[in-house]
């Protein structure tokens, strides 16, 4: 049977990120995703020039129509824009029953500088941990949650104690930004669990879109989350191996792998 997700997430129009990404990597795990917009973005794979979010009443709306429609199996959360979203997505998840497995990819800026998430709205973000099953952040966002510098693999482990302290069943905080050879994180209830990169030659757009949905649609067709992040790391390799440069960072999902393929993972 078909599985459903839904993408809380803001639109890139280059289509290398955003929900544009999200829909593809879903597409490519065979689960169908339903969405709700939280914001316009003007951008390329250049970088982010403005955001506007949608109308709040409008979000609000549209997350009011997946409480009773069609079932879902995971929820993926990606830029949300304004503070108001965040609270109206807090609400939506309070509301959602059964809650099932979310994914919070921590989007507070975008990798040129951007804010994709006003002053306020970076607090009440915190306030959305206790209903997630995993956080994706990298290090500029585990610091920004925790209130901490995060620039090595300790702090890493530090801050995915704090963010289970705050209440998200695991963390995945994502070593890419490191000074050496990329290294990923997870703090869950069983405990650390590291896994080694491997630096590819370019910069890239929308990697962390794609790998928080690729997890999210695993957790939807019933992975454990230890097999999920593992599966979602090794897919994202996958793609950015095959990735099209760009006039700034390369496209990883042009022909995302098909779910099935043999270069699946």
């Amino acid at each position: 049977m078909t599985k459903n997700a839904l993408i809380i997430a803001a639109s890139d129009p280059s289509g290398g990120a955003g929900l544009e990404a999200d829909l593809k990597v879903m597409a490519a795990h065979g689960v169908f995703a339903v969405t709700a917009v939280t914001a316009v973005t003007v951008q390329d794979s250049r970088g982010l020039r403005d955001v506007k979010p949608v109308d709040g009443d409008t979000f609000r709306r549209v997350l009011a129509l997946h409480l009773d429609d069609q079932a879902i199996s995971a929820v993926k959360i990606g830029a949300l824009g304004a503070g108001e979203n965040v609270e109206a997505v807090r609400a939506f998840l309070d509301a959602l029953r059964p809650l099932p497995p979310v994914v919070l990819d921590p989007v507070v800026r975008a990798s040129s500088g951007a804010a994709l998430l006003d002053e306020g709205g970076v607090e009440l973000l915190r306030s959305l941990l206790p209903l997630v099953a995993l956080v994706t952040p990298n290090l500029i966002e585990a610091g920004l949650l925790t209130g901490h510098e995060v620039a090595d693999v300790a702090a890493m482990v530090r801050a995915g104690e704090e963010l289970r302290g705050l209440g998200a069943k695991a963390a995945l905080v994502k070593g890419g930004h490191l000074k050496y050879e990329p290294r990923d994180v997870l703090v869950y209830e069983g405990g650390t669990r590291e896994w080694e990169g491997e630096r590819l030659p370019h910069e890239y757009h929308g990697t962390g879109c794609a790998l928080a949905s690729a997890i999210a649609a695993g957790l939807a067709r019933g992975s454990g989350l230890i097999e999920a992040v593992d599966a979602g790391r090794s897919y994202l390799f996958r793609c950015m191996q095959g990735a099209r440069p760009g006039r700034g960072g390369a496209y990883i999902l042009d022909f995302p792998v098909a779910m099935g393929s043999e270069d699946f993972y």
